[in-house]
């Protein structure tokens, strides 16, 4: 079984596909984990690229998270059987940022590149309200769920992917 998860920053990614790799038994990868260096430095696009495609050749079950959208993004959606896309409200998205850094205050999370101590600030902030859910990036989730409409499960609330989440007894 091969899944991307999609979706909002702060919207629950990394805890679905988790959930999804145990499950099915499959490689876990969070794009957060190869794209962040220490102390929140960005890795060349190349090698994020890089990194994305060995992961994909080396394995036939994977869940990966994550947009990153240079790295092998359209590979991972033409592959995927199930393309999970999170679209929870920004407020929603807020909340669960809120939530994160409260668990993580000072510690680098389990799904995220190592030295990256968990934070929440005002550029953060601005992503997960405005910048992370500009036209554009609105346009390519609906041109995904349509060119995949056959495998893509859209998910708006935590409420629907707990409901799904429930139904596979995960």
């Amino acid at each position: 079984m091969k899944v991307a998860v999609i979706g909002y920053s702060a919207s629950g990614k990394s805890t679905i596909t988790k959930k999804l790799g145990e499950y099915y038994g499959a490689q876990t990868l969070h794009m957060d984990s190869i794209y962040w260096l220490e102390g929140w430095k960005e890795r060349p696009e190349e090698q994020v690229a890089l990194l994305t495609e060995e992961f994909l050749d080396s394995h036939n079950s994977w869940v990966i998270d994550g947009n990153y959208s240079s790295a092998c993004f359209d590979r991972r959606l033409e592959e995927a059987d199930i393309i999970i896309m999170l679209l929870f409200s920004r407020f929603t998205c807020l909340k669960r940022a809120f939530a994160r850094y409260r668990r993580y205050k000072n510690t680098t999370r389990p799904d995220m590149g190592e030295g990256c101590n968990e934070k929440l600030d005002l550029d953060f902030i601005f992503w997960i309200l405005f910048g992370g859910r500009t036209k554009r990036k609105r346009k390519g989730f609906a041109r995904i769920a349509s060119v995949y409409a056959q495998k893509t499960l859209v998910f708006k609330n935590p409420k629907q992917l707990e409901e799904w989440s429930e139904s596979l007894r995960i």
